[in-house]
C-alpha cells in the first residue's frame, strides 16, 4: 500500500513524466483552499527534490496569491492507465514572474507559451505513494484546442490586459503580484 520517501526515485520520476494531468493544492493562511488541474507539456522534473511547472493564464490565479502568503504546496499525480498508483508530493514553492531574475532560465526549459504568467519552482520535502485502486481508467485522446482558439480571439490585445482584469487578486482578495513592478 502506501509508502513514504524523502525524495523521488527513478521509477517515480518515470511515473510523473508519463502523466498527462496533475493537480496542485495550495492555501493561504485563511480563506479558500485551491486545487487546480494542470495539463499540457508544462512540468519538468529537475532533480529528485525539485520540480518546475509552467503556470499558463487561466480564469483565476489562486496559486500565485497563496504562494505569496504561504509557500506550502501539494502536487498529486494519479495513474489513469497501467498499474494503479497515486503519488503526492509535499513541499514548498515559489511563483517566478516575468520580472524575476530566474524567469529566462526557467523559461528555457519549456516551449514558449504566449500566456506564460509564472513558473512555479517546487522543492519536495515528502513523497508519498498510495494504492490508487479507486482511480478509474481513462484514455487520453488529445490536448484541447480551446486555448489556442482563445488566444487567437484576443488578436493583438496584450495578455496583460486579461491579467489586469482577471488575475490580480484571488477569490479571497489576496494579491497575486502578477503585475507588480518590483522584483518579488
Amino acid at each position: 500500500m502506501g509508502k513514504r520517501f524523502d525524495q523521488l526515485n527513478s521509477d517515480l520520476i518515470n511515473f510523473i513524466e508519463h502523466q498527462k494531468l496533475f493537480f496542485v493544492g495550495t492555501a493561504a493562511d485563511d480563506g479558500t483552499i485551491n486545487v487546480s488541474p494542470k495539463g499540457f507539456d508544462a512540468l519538468r522534473v529537475l532533480s529528485e527534490q525539485r520540480i518546475v511547472w509552467l503556470n499558463i493564464t487561466g480564469s483565476g490565479n489562486e496559486t500565485a496569491a497563496h504562494l505569496a502568503q504561504n509557500n506550502r504546496m501539494t502536487m498529486m499525480f494519479c495513474a489513469f492507465d497501467g498499474q494503479p498508483k497515486i503519488l503526492r508530493l509535499y513541499g514548498k514553492a515559489r511563483a517566478v514572474h516575468p520580472r524575476d531574475p530566474d524567469w529566462e532560465e526557467l523559461g528555457a526549459l519549456f516551449t514558449p507559451h504566449p500566456t506564460a504568467r509564472q513558473y512555479v519552482d517546487f522543492t519536495i520535502e515528502l513523497v508519498q505513494t498510495s494504492c490508487g485502486f479507486g482511480v478509474p481508467f481513462f484514455d487520453f485522446k488529445s490536448e484541447r484546442d480551446n486555448f489556442d482558439k482563445w488566444i487567437a480571439s484576443k488578436g493583438d490585445e496584450p495578455i496583460e490586459n486579461y491579467w489586469r482584469a482577471r488575475n490580480q487578486v484571488s477569490l479571497d482578495g489576496l494579491p497575486t503580484h502578477i503585475l507588480d513592478e518590483e522584483t518579488s
